[in-house]
C-alpha cells in the first residue's frame, strides 16, 4: 500500500500540467528536479565531499549552480555539466564547466578522464533518457565514481510509473546493467521522503 500511494504521489506531482517542478527554480533559474531528491544531493555532497561532480544533461543550468552553491557552502568541488546544447540560461560559476558535445561522445568521455584526476567523484546521469543511451553513460561514467560514492540516475520513473508511452527509459537500464557488475548497490535510503523522480536510481558505489 505504501508504494502504490508513493507510485501515485509522485506520478500526480510529476503529471501536473502548471505546477510542481515545471516551475521550480534555484536563484532564479529553472531547475527540472523535485525539492526532495535535491535535498538528498545536499546530504550526499556534504556526506561525500566529492572533489569531482560530473552532471551529463545541462538544460537551463539550474541543478549546475545548485551543486555549485552546495560545494560553495562546504568550501570544496567542482562541477562539470554536459549537454549537446548550451544551457537555455546564461549562468556563471567559478565552480562550473558547461561543456558542449554528447555525453558519450569518446571526445568527451577523453575531456573529462583529463579533468578528473582527483576523487571524491560523484556522478548524475540526466542527458538523454533512451535506454540505450543511459546504458552506454553507465558503462563509460561507472568506472570514475569513487568508492563511498554515488551514480545517480535521474527519471527512472520515465516509462515506468509515468510516461508510459515513452518505451524502455533510465529504470530499465539500470535493471539490465546493475546485475552485471559488483560495484554498485541501490541505495533506498535515498528515497526516504517518498517524492523522487529517481526510485531505484541512487547507486551507492560500494568498492
Amino acid at each position: 500500500m505504501e508504494k502504490e500511494i508513493s507510485d501515485a504521489f509522485n506520478k500526480q506531482w510529476h503529471e501536473s500540467p502548471k505546477g510542481t517542478w515545471h516551475v521550480m527554480h534555484w536563484m532564479g533559474i529553472k531547475v527540472l528536479k523535485t525539492p526532495t531528491d535535491m535535498w538528498v544531493y545536499q546530504e550526499l555532497i556534504t556526506r561525500i565531499r566529492p572533489k569531482w561532480i560530473i552532471e551529463t544533461g545541462t538544460c537551463y543550468g539550474g541543478s549546475a549552480l545548485f551543486l555549485a552553491n552546495v560545494c560553495d557552502g562546504l568550501e570544496n568541488g567542482q562541477v562539470i555539466s554536459i549537454d549537446v546544447n548550451k544551457p537555455k540560461r546564461d549562468v556563471k560559476h567559478p565552480r562550473i564547466t558547461f561543456y558542449r558535445g554528447d555525453s558519450v561522445a569518446p571526445e568527451t568521455i577523453e575531456y573529462v578522464r583529463r579533468r578528473v584526476t582527483q576523487g571524491p567523484v560523484l556522478v548524475i546521469l540526466d542527458s538523454c533518457h533512451k535506454k540505450k543511451h543511459v546504458l552506454k553513460e553507465l558503462a563509460l561514467y561507472g568506472p570514475m565514481v569513487s568508492p563511498g560514492s554515488y551514480m545517480i540516475v535521474e527519471d527512472t520513473c520515465t516509462g515506468r510509473t509515468v510516461q508510459k508511452e515513452h518505451g524502455p527509459g533510465p529504470g530499465d537500464a539500470v535493471d539490465e546493467w546493475l546485475p552485471t557488475q559488483n560495484r554498485f548497490v541501490v541505495d533506498l535510503t535515498c528515497q526516504k521522503y517518498h517524492l523522487t523522480f529517481m526510485p531505484g536510481g541512487y547507486l551507492k558505489c560500494v568498492r
